[in-house]
């Protein structure tokens, strides 16, 4: 089937299998290895990105169900210079460790802070529990959400 979707503000039409992932095609056609695989079960959220405007497990979304769709990936929301104020929190924040899960997690509170009307921590923690740290206990994700949620 042919799919076309936006990436990162770039228009891609691509010719995949009707079984094909939204991760595959951003890891595999697209060569966006921010998106990360880590449970092929979605229950980690090492995978999620934008789509329309919304948080999404990739690995969760057929290739055919974003045909047409707005993705953005971690790749797409900051550069090395310029980051994105929920990066710089992590950075700042100490919000990582071995950065697996990083870019999914930062896709995921970037949404949460884009749709919370109150966001404090509890608020967080439920918000990013579909999300799976192994590494850091959580505290500083907390923190660095709370913290870029003012700077957003």
């Amino acid at each position: 089937m042919e799919v076309t979707l936006t990436v990162n503000g770039t228009a891609h039409a691509l010719d995949v299998p009707d079984n094909m992932l939204l991760v595959e095609v951003l890891r595999e056609r697209l060569r966006l290895t921010g998106t990360h695989v880590g449970c092929d079960t979605s229950q980690c959220g090492a995978c999620v990105v934008h789509m329309d405007g919304r948080a999404v497990k990739s690995c969760t979304v057929l290739a055919g169900q974003a045909d047409g769709a707005d993705v953005t990936t971690i790749e797409g929301i900051g550069a090395p210079d310029d980051l994105h104020p929920m990066q710089a929190a992590f950075r700042e924040c100490h919000a990582l460790q071995c950065g697996f899960c990083t870019p999914g997690m930062i896709m995921a509170a970037i949404d949460l802070v884009n749709t919370s009307e109150q966001l404090d921590e509890q608020a967080v923690r439920e918000g990013l529990e579909g999300n799976l740290c192994r590494c850091t206990g959580y505290h500083n994700i907390v923190r660095a959400v709370l913290a870029a949620r003012d700077a957003m």
